[in-house]
């Protein structure tokens, strides 16, 4: 009997794809520090210093990472996720993705609300009357804490503008 291998996203493309993502990163860390100076001045560091020698760090560490996953993951021909899996994580990150794309629009709270309302809907199945009220609810919830509570005003957008909340 031959055993059907599993598709997929091989290990290794994930490990590789990962490593230059991270490298990225740490060489825009790198660049940025040089802007605020790299220096040793008679006060101390300059403000880039750290910055500058972290993302040395992090760049490095992609290198190694980048290497291992060609030659460890590779041969290996490990499988990362298949179809399936992919789309159970597809469910939970697009819904953060919509989520952040409105709230810098919409502001925090009717993002939140929004959010909140459509994963209910949608991805629990929960009735309209009872995924938006909650959405309202929490986004309410959260008003009073952060802006009443702790005073720590979060983005707010058009509507809040509307009902003079600003």
């Amino acid at each position: 009997m031959q055993e059907q291998q599993e598709k997929g996203v091989p290990r290794f493309v994930m490990e590789a794809g990962m490593a230059l993502l991270t490298g990225a990163f740490g060489v825009a860390t790198v660049y940025g520090s040089q802007e605020a100076g790299t220096g040793w001045t008679e006060m101390g560091p300059d403000a880039g210093y750290f910055p500058f020698y972290i993302g040395l760090l992090i760049v490095f560490g992609s290198l190694v990472n980048l290497v291992f996953s060609f030659v460890k993951h590779r041969p290996a021909g490990e499988i990362f996720a298949t179809g399936p899996q992919f789309k159970a994580v597809a469910g939970f990150l697009v819904p953060l993705i919509v989520f952040a794309g409105i709230s810098t629009v919409l502001g925090l709270y009717v993002g939140t609300a929004l959010y909140i309302a459509g994963v209910m809907i949608l991805q629990g199945r929960y009735k309209w009357w009872v995924g938006l009220p909650a959405g309202i609810a929490l986004s309410v919830f959260f008003f009073v804490i952060f802006e009443i509570g702790f005073k720590v005003p979060l983005l707010k957008g058009p509507v809040e503008a509307w009902f003079g909340i600003y």
